[in-house]
């Protein structure tokens, strides 16, 4: 039975109902009959103003340089000798084997690989620290073709202004005129793009030529078009989407930063109290900023910079040269918004002075490391072998007792030569005296005490070797033996532990 509360509510809803009902007003829908709210947001899409100034002359010569260094690098030639690839910078997956320059790195090698992406990344834990996203604003592939995209889009549809109008106007010939020019434009940046991207897996000028003749394996047409369907949609369509809603790093950066980093700023105790100002008026009791919304017409992210540091903010500066612009029209002093510290401004905010701390606790942690990681990598570089051996025992049989009472055993050895000359490698055994060692297919130098391993240049080779032991009633079952693999002409070599294994033999003490 419902209690007196219950009783009363439903009194007083149905008095209120009743009432609605006279007053000819609908009554208000339950909260069971509203639905949730829309966690959908339709993308605004953001016209950046092009602007000039310090920080975008600096952007369009990293980005020259970048896209530079991009295309061309695939390039550039570099003589390993005969039979060898020529191109500087080359990821073979056929051999399989990258090549930098004078550096080759094999699969077993890929801490190589590892350790550059580990610097890579404690680099940039170091310039957030110092400089906030940098990176971000200058460098990264997606900002670098993003604005190679818009340039494109400026020079085809018009600055900021034309663009909006151009998006608004119902279609006509123009409109589909330059929509047109400007996409098929971009894709053949994308195409260029995704065709230089498969010239670091393949020979350039041997790639080219296959590309465009039709000889190229499907999967080479694949990859081309993969990367070129991803740089035209990222660079052409997402652009702000991509750093704002894909990229995790502004999700973690907050976790470099600190008050001593960097960043851009709006010099609020400067610029408020904000607002329009006429030619000739006083500036007192007012701020500098005359709130023209110029920061926010030229950021590629579309953010207003006065709302604080946010996380759409890439750092590149370029509200910082549209500001100076107003500044200058209006005769106040430049860098408004401006690179500073959190600590510099409210040390200025105060009417003081700060200095900016470059070195403190997490700058030592991020470049210790960096530098430790770079001494490993150089040490692992300068003291790596030429040669490596690699042996597995054969498993059926274990082993082979013969006719005079021997036993012999079976052995895979890989002998890798890492270099450009062919090597007659000494292989001896430790470990067991009298052992024989026997070698198929070389001839009769594979066959004694040590014998001769021929191994072709950048190689690896496989051979079959037998160890046989004399009778000997008193070795034991298993016996720890090690190949030992040596280059006569240059002494460098390696050696691998193995066991020989024979048939279970009574020992003078068993017997007593």
């Amino acid at each position: 039975m419902a209690g007196p509360e219950t009783l009363l509510e439903k009194a007083a809803a149905a008095d209120a109902a009743q009432a609605a009902f006279e007053s000819g007003r609908k009554p208000a829908p339950k909260a069971a009959d509203v639905p949730p709210p829309s966690l959908y947001a339709a993308r605004i899409k953001v016209q950046p103003k092009s602007v000039t100034g310090k920080y975008r002359t600096i952007k369009w010569a990293v980005l020259i340089f970048c896209l530079t260094l991009y295309y061309l690098a695939p390039w550039v030639r570099w003589d390993r000798g005969p039979d060898a690839p020529s191109q500087a910078l080359l990821i073979d997956m056929g051999a399989p084997r990258a090549y930098l320059f004078g550096i080759e790195i094999w699969p077993q090698e890929v801490y190589f690989i590892t350790g550059l992406l580990v610097m890579g990344s404690l680099g940039l834990f170091l310039v957030t620290a110092l400089f906030g996203r940098l990176w971000c604003g200058y460098a990264c592939p997606q900002t670098v073709w993003t604005d190679l995209f818009m340039l494109v889009e400026r020079w085809i549809e018009g600055d900021r202004g034309a663009r909006m109008r151009l998006d608004k106007a119902p279609m006509s010939v123009e409109k589909f005129t330059k929509r047109t020019a400007k996409h098929a434009a971009w894709l053949l940046i994308a195409l260029a793009t995704g065709g230089a991207w498969a010239l670091y897996f393949n020979d350039a000028p041997t790639f080219v030529v296959e590309f465009f003749t039709g000889r190229a394996t499907l999967v080479q047409y694949f990859f081309v078009g993969l990367f070129t369907t991803t740089t035209y949609v990222l660079a052409g369509w997402a652009r702000e989407q991509v750093c704002t809603y894909m990229c995790p790093w502004p999700r973690f950066q907050a976790a470099m930063l600190d008050d001593q980093s960097m960043v851009v700023t709006y010099e609020r105790w400067r610029g408020e109290k904000r607002g329009p100002h006429k030619a000739g008026t006083s500036w007192d009791g007012r701020g500098d900023c005359i709130d023209c919304g110029q920061c926010v017409a030229v950021c590629p992210t579309g953010i207003d910079i006065r709302d604080g540091l946010q996380l759409e903010c890439i750092g590149c500066g370029l509200c910082i040269d549209s500001c100076n612009q107003i500044m200058d029209k209006v005769g106040r002093p430049r860098e408004l918004i401006t690179f500073d510290t959190e600590a510099r401004q409210q040390a200025r905010a105060k009417g003081g002075r700060a200095k900016w701390k470059i070195v403190r606790p997490r700058t030592l942690i991020y470049a210790g490391l960096l530098v430790l990681v770079g001494v490993v990598m150089l040490a692992a570089l300068l003291l790596r072998t030429t040669v490596e051996v690699n042996v597995l025992r054969d498993r059926a049989p274990l082993f082979v007792t013969l006719s005079d009472g021997g036993v012999r055993n079976g052995y895979t050895l890989k002998v890798l030569n890492k270099r450009r000359e062919s090597v007659d490698f000494l292989l001896g055994l430790k470990g067991m005296k009298d052992g024989h060692l026997l070698v198929q297919d070389v001839g009769e130098a594979g066959e004694g005490q040590s014998v001769i391993l021929p191994v072709k240049p950048d190689k690896v080779a496989t051979f079959r070797v037998f160890v046989t032991a004399p009778p000997d009633k008193e070795r034991d079952e298993r016996v720890e033996i090690e190949f030992v693999l040596t280059n006569p002409v240059r002494g460098e070599g390696d050696a691998y532990d193995a066991v020989f294994v024979g048939p279970h033999v009574r020992h003078h003490h068993d017997r007593d």
